[in-house]
């Protein structure tokens, strides 16, 4: 990538997207060649190319890959052979999945150049905030960052999730000084290998700086709301080295974070420690306590698209709705894609621009020409004349996004259920729907991860809130340990009332009538299943104490090989020890107490 574009600022960042979404088919196109004239002599694609690099003989000869496709070449070269079997460029890391979408670890391929377009997506998200927000350089970003412990393949590759990537390059560690990216925490607290440690001392640091960020954040929303559960556990402690003016070491043993922190802790503050102790000790619901500890801050940076979008009751509760959730970009460990042009819409409505100098991008379209979401079988060959160029998709069609990368990717399905929502110039804008193979199935019936949000979080709305209730977390499971097999739930639910037990006082209608409305929020199939074939048997909730959403992320962080920055609550349980986990800690079972309604002549 051009060097230049890194250092794109103001003006000069919004210029250079609307130059390069004004252009998108010839920037694609440009791409495409540029891919081929650097991978064309690679083994993979010279078994489909014979040497040739041309666009249009890549367009009819070249499949559409999945993992399973490309992963004996990717263990080839993690175990030590050339990396000329997928790509031009020297591979330098190997970039592991989050480890909770699909079961296990992925490894991606990755090259020197990879950074330098992931540094220029970065670099233009404050010049789109300012367009929308003035004064932003007159403070501090509380942003919530770890990393990953990394591992070594066979031929010595770092294996790292993209953001440990990202955070230990020169890119991030040497960048020059910027007042609009001026963060409370110290770098070695980021890089700190020990997620508590580096929570703890970010969190002390946002504390001590409290009135001057800005801004909060974290990568998704899910870490955010597991800082704010650690800070429930551990203001005390907070509180108390504020006042000292010291670190407590036992809680903190890690040289660099010490180090770091006595820049940031150098000197007793019984006043601040005060006011955090008066805050934190005020409710104990700690409705709006971010604003309470962070009085400047004017909005919340995470992902809450897709499942994330769990977690938006719960950020407006601990906000009290008063600051905007804000979505600034879409990203995988394969790629990263594109910008927020909008972002303070509402998280229901937001889009991305999908940037088509980041690699080359295709789509799959989905039901009848895209019309409808159906589930796509990750094992379903898909025709290459099927495929629809960025520029030629259609409004309001949903898609799922194809992607060829320098670093050696080919027509590789991403997995994400996208829907157009319009158009930046010549650039699509696309809604995040969900992602492809998150599913529950007994029989006939296939719930998508969208469909099942939907029903959970409608029920949790109508039915919970009005007893001060709110959902946190969920996850599920297909119970097919006896006939007819069921889906089963798992929800951890926290009462803001002194007065009263949800799961006491309210068990024998409140959850069920739950439960029976989860079901008739679900499609047709799913009901005709249940109330017609019988194939399928009542729906049921588990009640999990409070905090065992926090017990399965540690887990998968600790035993799965998940990093803390990128962990995302599974939203159908796969692992035997993490179901374990979950019917260990429930309270409480509920089931459907009817079945639902379904029309035969619909």
């Amino acid at each position: 990538m051009d060097g230049k574009r890194l250092e794109y600022k103001g003006e000069a960042a919004i210029k250079e997207i609307k130059k390069l979404t004004s252009k998108a088919d010839e920037v694609q196109e440009k791409i495409l060649k540029k891919i081929l004239i650097s991978n064309g002599e690679t083994t993979y694609l010279n078994k489909f190319m014979n040497g040739s690099k041309d666009v249009s003989h890549f367009k009819l000869s070249v499949p559409v890959t999945t993992y399973k496709d490309v992963k004996p070449f990717i263990q080839k070269i993690a175990n030590g052979e050339d990396s000329s079997l997928l790509t031009g460029h020297t591979i330098t890391e190997m970039l592991c999945s989050s480890g909770t979408s699909e079961g296990e670890p992925k490894l991606m391929p990755s090259i020197a150049e990879d950074l330098d377009r992931r540094t220029f997506l970065y670099n233009l998200i404050m010049p789109i905030m300012n367009q929308y927000i003035s004064g932003l350089d007159e403070g501090k970003a509380m942003y919530l960052y770890f990393v990953k412990a990394e591992m070594s393949t066979n031929s010595g590759l770092p294996a790292r999730t993209v953001l440990t990537s990202y955070y230990k390059s020169k890119h991030f560690k040497c960048r020059a000084r910027d007042p609009y990216n001026d963060f409370t925490s110290p770098d070695q607290a980021i890089l700190c290998k020990d997620s508590n440690q580096s929570m703890y001392c970010q969190l002390l640091a946002g504390l001590i700086h409290r009135r001057q960020v800005l801004r909060l954040g974290a990568v998704f929303a899910s870490a955010l709301l597991r800082a704010i559960s650690f800070l429930q556990c551990h203001w005390p402690q907070l509180c108390h080295d504020i006042r000292t003016g010291q670190l407590d070491l036992k809680l903190v043993t890690d040289i660099a974070c010490q180090n770091s922190m006595s820049a940031v802790l150098t000197s007793p503050d019984p006043e601040l420690a005060d006011e955090i102790e008066d805050i934190c000790s005020r409710d104990s619901s700690w409705k709006g306590i971010l604003c309470e500890l962070w009085p400047r801050a004017k909005y919340i940076e995470a992902v809450v698209t897709g499942s994330m979008a769990q977690y938006i009751p719960a950020l407006n509760h601990y906000s009290d709705g008063k600051l905007s959730l804000v979505c600034t970009m879409y990203a995988s460990s394969e790629c990263f894609f594109g910008v927020n042009l909008n972002p303070f819409c509402d998280p229901a409505d937001v889009a991305f621009t999908l940037l088509p100098n980041m690699g080359y991008f295709e789509f799959i379209p989905l039901g009848d020409n895209g019309s409808h979401v159906i589930n796509v079988d990750e094992d379903e060959e898909v025709a290459v004349d099927k495929l629809v160029d960025l520029v030629d998709v259609r409004v309001g069609c949903y898609y799922e996004l194809v992607v060829t990368t320098f670093a050696g990717l080919c027509r590789y399905r991403i997995g994400d259920v996208l829907q157009v929502s319009g158009f930046h110039n010549k650039a699509p804008q696309f809604r995040f729907i969900c992602r492809r193979n998150v599913v529950l199935c007994i029989d006939n019936d296939k719930t998508n991860e969208k469909d099942l949000h939907n029903s959970i979080t409608r029920a949790a709305k109508m039915l919970l809130e009005p007893y001060n209730a709110l959902l946190v977390e969920y996850t599920s499971f297909p119970d097919t340990s006896s006939l007819p097999g069921h889906y089963v739930l798992f929800w951890e639910i926290i009462q803001h009332s002194e007065h009263s037990e949800l799961y006491y006082n309210c068990s024998s209608n409140v959850i069920q009538d739950c439960c029976i409305m989860v079901e008739e929020e679900l499609d047709y199939v799913y009901r005709r299943c249940r109330s017609f074939d019988k194939s399928v048997g009542p729906l049921e909730i588990r009640v999990v104490e409070a905090g065992t959403f926090d017990k399965l992320m540690d887990f998968y962080v600790s035993e799965q090989g998940a990093s803390i920055n990128q962990y995302k609550t599974p939203r159908c349980i796969k692992s035997n020890a993490a179901l374990k986990l979950l019917n260990s800690n429930v309270k409480a079972s509920f089931f459907s107490p009817r079945d639902p309604t379904w029309d035969a002549s619909v």
